[in-house]
């Protein structure tokens, strides 16, 4: 993921459920508390549909941790990026 200071892989798996496309997502770091991070943002939005992950509004399902205010400026920055990769991927999935 790009934007993020530590190493950040995000994999997007997408698979047919029920009639429905769905992405589940994998992710690692090389740092342990933005491994953390990935996986609040994996038990979010994994084996949502696409059109859940698009209407949904991640930024502000993760306020509601404020996970922010603990967070360093640059690790705010780097979950910003992870965010916007996940939404990135909805969409070009959508597009598919």
């Amino acid at each position: 993921v790009e934007g993020c200071a530590s190493q950040v892989w995000l994999v997007p798996d997408l698979r047919q459920e029920n009639g429905d496309d769905r992405l589940f997502f994998e992710g690692d770091s090389d740092a342990m508390i933005v491994r953390g991070l990935i996986a609040v943002l994996i038990a979010l939005i994994s084996g949502r549909t696409i059109a859940e992950i698009r209407a949904m509004d991640i930024r502000s399902e993760l306020a509601r941790l404020h996970l922010e205010q603990a967070l360093s400026a640059q690790r705010s920055n780097g979950l910003r990026a992870m965010m916007t990769r996940i939404e990135d991927i909805a969409q070009a999935a959508s597009a598919a």
